[in-house]
């Protein structure tokens, strides 16, 4: 394994991260003794192997069901100098609950200590406000940080690149997990400003949220070739030092096998990904023209800036995938995920877009006489079943 130092955190964080929202038994808080004992030797396996495999970062939620109290049956057993174990709170208007939430989490993993407490969820300018404001949750993880309770403060989101960069520049955070990769590269900016705070940078769910890479398409798969594209996405997020780790949401032991291919490559990156990288580019401009490909996101708005609160430029973003990759099933699931995921993932279809003026909000743009119709095209290739985020099924 290889390690790179996580931010002001001085701790070697292994480049890839043992994520715990796929391998427990449920989406919900059950009694310990529902949980079939199939489940919890798979989970155990899963840790055993990571940590065989120098993968030493385990990391879960209070929000990931029963994953925390599996893995309290297992990380008390280890010898927890060398493990680093991240657990993250949903932030509140009301800082009882929040300690609640920790206080949960502690038990719950039969720890003495959290090595990294990510504040879970920083997406708006609400969940940021709950988190700084006088008295609010950031001041009681700095009570327990002085209690020992909890090593170093982070945060998790799924936020605008805006509000994220609002909350590196506090400089009250020690490391951020945040989305970013190959199909998604706008959080770039909020990248660089971590690396500007010396904070650790995490990648949220790279091989899922970019592009369900565990069953890519015959194209994508072309595309990536010689790599798989699970390992060209791992490699060109690593290419990147400002990039500290990736989380794999292992689900079984084997899970982690494509991604070891990954460390080979490493210090060949700069040889074997530009290839790869003008394919996919051109593949774009021959599926979307190259002016699209190039333009598409100047002048847009955002949701809460359109009528309907249309998500027009995630939208235009998963039918470019759809057409351009035939990341159609990733597109669709994202697609249908919008209306019901809240600040995870806000704004909505464009279900009813022949209905509504979009004239004044894309004025900006130099496609505003084409964006209506390929809206409403992007609906009709899209549009399907209501999709809800994994911890609301």
């Amino acid at each position: 394994m290889q390690y790179r130092r996580f931010g002001r955190t001085e701790i070697p964080m292994p480049v890839f991260s043992c994520g715990g929202m796929r391998y427990q038994f449920k989406w919900q808080d059950v009694p310990a003794w529902t949980i079939p004992q199939n489940n919890q030797r798979n989970l155990e396996a899963t840790i055993r192997r990571a940590i065989e495999l120098g993968i030493n970062h385990i990391e879960t939620a209070r929000g990931y069901g029963t994953s925390e109290v599996q893995l309290g049956r297992i990380l008390p057993l280890g010898d927890r100098d060398r493990l680093i174990v991240q657990t993250k709170v949903n932030p509140s208007q009301n800082p009882n609950e929040f300690r609640q939430k920790f206080e949960q989490s502690l038990r719950n993993l039969r720890l003495d200590y959290i090595d990294l407490l990510g504040i879970h969820g920083i997406n708006d300018a609400e969940t940021l406000h709950q988190t700084i404001r006088p008295g609010g949750c950031l001041e009681l993880a700095r009570q327990w940080q002085a209690q020992g309770k909890v090593r170093f403060i982070g945060f998790s989101t799924h936020g605008a690149t805006e509000i994220i960069t609002q909350a590196i520049a506090t400089n009250e955070f020690d490391y951020v997990n945040l989305h970013w990769y190959y199909i998604n590269q706008v959080n770039w900016e909020a990248v660089a400003a971590a690396n500007r705070h010396d904070m650790g940078v995490f990648i949220i769910s790279p091989s899922d949220k970019g592009g369900m890479l565990y069953k890519p398409p015959q194209k994508l798969v072309e595309l990536c070739s010689p790599l798989s594209p699970m390992v060209f996405n791992d490699l060109f997020c690593l290419s990147h030092s400002q990039v500290h780790t990736l989380s794999l949401g292992a689900a079984k032991p084997q899970d982690f096998d494509e991604h070891l291919k990954t460390l080979e490559y490493l210090d060949r990156a700069d040889e074997i990904l530009p290839p790869i990288l003008a394919r996919l580019e051109q593949a774009a401009c021959d599926s979307l023209g190259e002016d699209w490909v190039k333009t598409w996101q100047i002048g847009l708005p955002r949701y809460d800036e359109t009528p309907g609160n249309v998500n027009i430029s995630t939208i235009l973003w998963l039918r470019n995938l759809a057409i351009a990759y035939d990341l159609t099933e990733y597109a669709k699931m994202r697609y249908n995920l919008l209306g019901n995921g809240g600040h995870w993932f806000p704004g909505n279809q464009a279900k009813q877009i022949e209905q509504l003026d979009l004239r004044s909000c894309i004025a900006n743009s130099p496609h505003a006489d084409k964006i209506p119709a390929i809206l409403a095209e992007a609906h009709k290739l899209l549009s399907g079943a209501e999709v809800k985020r994994l911890s609301q099924d």
